[in-house]
Parts: structure tokens; sequence; C-alpha cells
């Protein structure tokens, strides 16, 4: 039985959107679509509300089938080697999950996808999500939907947040994404958009993409549900 391929970049702002535009591209001559992960805040002082040439190109790219996924909210606040909703109890959860949600809204981006920053969510946030109207909760181990409160074990792949990008764990990714592949499992490849301006973790992206369509892989999108992969389902 065939599996499913999910590429997600993260770290989007207009100091990266040239190489994650570039990415996009390879990856629309491969009819792969994006799961574009989207954070208010950024550190270096960055706030999405702020650029609006990154805000249009993500509405670009939604309407034509990439979804969103809210990515955190405040990344300069985040204590070091710390995701920002790894260990947060319910209540702040909940504070910083509204206010992102009103950013996105704000903004004409608003999604009921979550993915933790460094892919851990606390039990807390956990609790959060679904009273905020989330419905899907991407982490490191795998898919959740928050509705039906089932779950779908797939590990990220991923360089960059959290992960090396050395050489060596370039071509384990390769070699991990395949093995998957070739057991009809679900891919999800991940990486931040600081590194696809490198080539050896861009082609090992690509790579794995690629074996991962040879072995029948269908490319899918992060959504909840049996929604389509288009801006209703983001």
């Amino acid at each position: 039985m065939a599996g499913q391929l999910i590429v997600s970049v993260s770290g989007i702002s207009d100091r990266t959107l040239a190489d994650v535009e570039e990415f996009s591209t390879a990856l629309d001559s491969r009819s792969v679509p994006l799961s574009l992960f989207v954070a208010p805040r950024l550190k270096h002082g960055y706030r999405l509300e702020s650029d609006p040439g990154t805000v249009d190109w993500l509405k670009t790219r939604r309407s034509a089938g990439a979804s969103v996924v809210l990515h955190g909210f405040d990344a300069a606040a985040t204590k070091k080697r710390r995701g920002e909703f790894a260990t947060l109890p319910a209540h702040e959860a909940n504070l910083r999950l509204m206010g992102a949600d009103r950013v996105l809204e704000h903004v004409g981006l608003r999604t009921r996808l979550f993915a933790a920053p460094g892919w851990a969510a606390s039990p807390g946030t956990v609790a959060a999500l679904p009273r905020n109207g989330f419905r899907m909760l991407a982490d490191l181990h795998g898919i959740t939907d928050l509705v039906a409160g089932s779950s779908t074990r797939a590990r990220v792949l991923g360089i960059g947040e959290g992960f090396v990008s050395e050489p060596w764990w370039c071509r384990t990714l390769v070699l991990s994404a395949e093995r998957a592949a070739r057991r009809g499992g679900t891919v999800r490849l991940a990486v931040t958009a600081r590194q696809l301006r490198k080539v050896g973790p861009r082609q090992a992206m690509l790579d794995a993409i690629d074996l991962a369509l040879m072995h029948g892989c269908a490319p899918t999108v992060y959504r909840w549900g049996s929604e389509a992969p288009a801006a209703s389902a983001a």
C-alpha cells in the first residue's frame, strides 16, 4: 500500500522568503504542495503583520493548495533550547494561542491547524488547543485529530529546529524517508527556511521527496478530517 508525503517549511519571513519561493517552485514541478508553518513573531524583532509581502505570498500559496499551520506565537520570548509550548500550563498556552489566533485572523491567515515550535506540545497546550478552536495537532511523533481524538503515528524527519544539518544526518534523513515510503508509511519532512539556502540540506530534502514519490507516496498537506488541501482546510 502506498503511503503519504507531507513537506513543511518553518521560519518564513521577509528574510527567508526568496529561498522558500525557490523551494516551492521546485516542489511545484513535482506536484507536491507545501505545509507553511507561520508564527506571528520571530526573533530579531520580526512581526508578520508588518510584512505584507510575505502575508500576500502565503495567501497566494494557500489558495493554490498549500496549508497554513500555526507554529507558535513569540519565538523571541522563548528560552533557548526549549520549545515555546513544550512546558506551558493550560492557562499560559491559552493566552498565547489566543494572541496568535488574533494576529493570523487580522492578516487573513487564520488556521485551525497547529504544530508547536520544536515539535513539543505540553499537556496543557494539548488541552488548550480545542478550546481555542484548533482541530489538528502535529508533533514529533504523529498527527492528532483533536475533534475525534485519534492519532496517526509518523515521526518527523527534519533539518533545523531541533534537528541537525550535518552531512551525516542529511544522508540518514534520505535513507529514513525511503524506508518509510517503501513500507507504505507517512513520510513527514520538515525544514527551516534558513536551511534552504544551503546546498546540502536543500538537496537532501529534494532527494527524500523524489524517493518518496518514486515509491508511490501521495503528496498531501497537514489538514483536518477529509477537507481538501485548500484555504478551507487551513
